[in-house]
């Protein structure tokens, strides 16, 4: 399987955008494990997440999740269904909007690869679903398992 990494200017600005931001992002599982990623920047830096990020002008969303989810982890998905498509808005203190991004969620296969983490994270691992309540996850991938089943509503 070919992935092309590209390093592009990017043109768009993610804090206080002028429009929303699409992004995709994939769950990803292996024996029991989903796939997960601390992130490295904000929102959500810190906590833990599914792989993913912005898609790029003139590419398809499912070479985008493959190229992101590459990027991000050294690992080979193929991606099925989407599972979920949510609106991550995060506000300021003055009520203006800081991020706007809209991820497309999809469910992936595992194809192959080393799990070794990019510049966009601070770690990756394969974590046991029994242990995702042990994680600091980022609530948008919190309501995600939650609506997969994975993590039980409280």
């Amino acid at each position: 399987m070919k992935i092309t990494v590209r390093v592009l200017p990017m043109t768009e600005r993610r804090e206080y955008p002028r429009m929303p931001i699409v992004s995709v992002a994939a769950v990803v599982f292996k024996d029991n494990k989903v796939l997960l990623i601390k992130r490295k920047y904000d929102p959500g830096k810190g906590k833990w997440s599914v792989p993913g990020g912005v898609v790029e002008l003139g590419e398809t969303l499912r070479d985008a999740v493959r190229r992101e989810i590459f990027e991000e982890t050294g690992i080979f998905i193929e991606p099925r269904e989407v599972i979920d498509a949510i609106d991550v808005i995060i506000r300021d203190k003055d009520g203006n909007v800081k991020y706007h991004y809209v991820i497309i969620d999809f469910l992936a296969d595992y194809k192959g690869g080393e799990l070794s983490p990019s510049t966009d994270a601070d770690d990756a691992r394969w974590v046991d679903i029994k242990e995702l309540r042990n994680y600091a996850l980022t609530s948008s991938c919190e309501k995600l398992f939650k609506k997969l089943h994975l993590l039980r509503s409280e």
